[in-house]
Formats: structure tokens, sequence, C-alpha cells
């Protein structure tokens, strides 16, 4: 029987591959202490990304490999996880109070990305992080209504900055706060970067892991701002399966190559509809597009959801899935979907230049 010790310990948490990581978390530099009492083992696992939902899974599937191991009377695996920053474009300067910025967009409208973006947002805080959602689509802002906020208007301390919205857990911000609901926003392009940079820097956001932003579809104005003067850590490209989507899709993917923000992968809409009645399936907007396009952008898929009037209902009545059916299976794939996007980011390169002290030589 060979020596109970860290080396045998190790080879046995490397036979488990993480479905988020898809690597083992040795590998992964996840495995913070290795502790043994005699034939009592304990590990401390610390993830670089939310896991609430699935802590309790992975302790398990663990403790199963080391109490495998000879000489292990017992096991105790604890997990948590430290969300650190990530690197983004070169010269753009952090955002007080952000650690991490999400762009979640869409080459075109009508395919779910608001939807995804708050269920995104609330499926993240449901993890474990600290979140925020910013509205980026100046001219038509939905988020407040998504967030059951409609008629909020954001408190200013100092009459400089606005405090955020606070909506089930989330701290919010959109130009729907400070204008009323009905009000066409007739503005040009210059007018809209400029309220998108303020909403972004003039908002005291309070120590947020992720602030997920919902783009407006397309790759015009305040893409271009997005990429030019907005830290942004990564993006998320929505998609239905739909041909017609997907080309667009395409656009937004490489739009975001060229200015150097990372793609964290790709999530289809509407990839299927069961009927409510029958239970039968059927694909209306075609089938796998999606994941070609991403096996094609050679980057992640992250998850399909379905074509369903709950998802429809629940945002227009202000409450959106992950907070109106939190244990359904809808909501579980949100919070899958929140655990890929979140790891993904995890093994992006960390930014450490916010680290350093100012160095003033007199």
């Amino acid at each position: 029987m060979s020596e109970l010790n860290n080396d045998v310990v190790e080879a046995a948490l490397k036979t488990y591959e993480d479905p988020y990581l898809e690597t083992d978390l040795v590998s992964a530099k996840s495995i913070n202490n290795i502790a043994i009492d005699g034939g009592a083992v304990t590990v401390d696992v610390v993830l670089g990304f939310p896991a609430q939902g699935y802590s309790e899974e992975l302790s398990s599937a663990l403790s199963e490999k080391i109490d495998a191991v000879d000489g292990v009377t017992s096991s105790t695996v604890n997990v948590s996880w430290d969300i650190v920053s990530h690197a983004v474009q070169k010269g753009v300067p952090a955002v007080k109070g952000v650690k991490n910025i999400i762009a979640v967009a869409s080459g075109k409208g009508g395919v779910g990305k608001s939807t995804t973006a708050v269920n995104l947002a609330l499926a993240l805080s449901a993890e474990g992080a600290k979140v925020g959602i910013l509205d980026a689509d100046i001219y038509g802002p939905s988020q407040p209504r998504m967030l059951g906020a409609s008629g909020a208007k954001p408190e200013s301390p100092d009459g400089k900055q606005l405090k955020p919205v606070s909506s089930y857990s989330l701290q919010s911000m959109s130009i729907g706060y400070l204008v009323e609901e009905d009000t066409a926003m007739i503005w040009r392009g210059p007018m809209v970067t400029q309220a998108l940079e303020q909403l972004l820097q003039e908002t005291m956001w309070e120590d947020l892991d992720y602030l997920v932003i919902d783009l407006p579809p397309g790759t015009g104005d305040t893409q271009l701002t997005l990429a030019q003067k907005i830290p942004v850590s990564g993006a998320l490209i929505v998609t239905t399966p739909q041909d017609i989507a997907l080309l667009d899709a395409v656009k937004g993917l490489k739009m975001f190559e060229k200015v150097e923000v990372p793609v964290l992968g790709v999530v289809e809409n509407m990839s299927i509809h069961i009927c409510s009645n029958c239970g039968h399936e059927e694909h209306i907007f075609a089938e796998g597009g999606g994941q070609r396009m991403a096996d094609d952008a050679n980057v992640d898929f992250l998850g399909s959801l379905p074509l369903d009037k709950q998802i429809r209902s629940d945002t227009d009545e202000g409450k959106p899935t992950v907070v109106a059916d939190p244990e359904g299976a809808i909501a579980k794939i949100y919070r899958d979907i929140a655990r890929r996007t979140s790891a993904k980011l995890a093994q992006q390169r960390k930014e450490f230049t916010t680290k350093f002290p100012n160095i003033v030589i007199k």
C-alpha cells in the first residue's frame, strides 16, 4: 500500500474533469490546500467563478475520487470561490466598483438578447456573485420593465453621481429610469455614446464582481464606444438558430474579435418549441445553428434556451424566470449558462494593473 500523501491525493483529484473549466482542478490551479491527518483528508477548492448551484455536486464528486485512494478513511471537500478582475482592452481604464464587464450582444433585434442578459445577471447573482446590469440600449431601454422597476428614479447623493436602482439583488442603471417610459429618444450618435459613457462612469456601482451590459443590436456607434472606451472583460453573443439571425450574429462576433474583446461564447435562444398541450417538440427556427456558428468561430457554445411563453410572460410581468421560478427547468438552464460564462472568463488573463500603487517622484 502506497503512503498517503499530497501527491497521491492530487493524482486522484486529477481524474475528475470539471465540466465548466473543461480540465482537472489541479491543472486549473483551483486546489488551494490539501490537509492529511492520519486517514482523514481535507481539500479546499477555490474556484474563479461563482458556483452556488454546483458546489455540492462538485464536493461529492471529488470526495468520491479521494475515498477511492488506499488509506483514506474519510474526506472533506470545501468549495468556495474568489472572483478577480480580468484583462481588458489596452489603455482602457477600469470602472470604479466593477471587477469585470460582460457585454451581451446580438447581430439583430428580436432574438431575445435583453431577456437573456437580465436572466444571465440574475443567474450569476443566484450563483453567489455580486452583479449589476447596465441597459445600453438608449433608444429602446427595456431593463426597467423587465426588472419590475418601471417608474423608479435613481437617487443622487451629491448631485453628480447616481445610485443604481436595486431590484432582485441586482444593481441596475438605464436611461429608462431618467425619462418617461413612452418618451422617444431622438438623439444622434454622439449624444447616444456620451449618454452611455455617463451612465457607466457616473453610476455609483458598489463592489460588483460582474457588470452585465445589455447592448443594442447591431454593430454601430454604441458597440464602437464600448470597444474603445469601456473596459470589457468578455462578450457573449445571443442568436436564434435561423440562418438570417446567424448571418448577423457572426458579424457581431467578428466585431469583438477585431477590437480584441474575448468572445466568451454563443447562446442559442428559441432553439426548440415544446407544445404546452401535447408535448410535441418542433424546431421552428431550424436546428443546431448556434452550435455550428460556435464551432466555425472556434468559441464555446454556452447553451440553448427553448421558445417558451413562460420566459416572455415572466419578463413582461417584471419578474424574470430565474427569480419567478428559481427551481424550474428554464432557470436551471440560465444558471448553467451563467456558470459556463463565468468559468470561461475565469480562464482569461488576470488584470494586475489596479493592484499597483501610483508612483510619484518628487
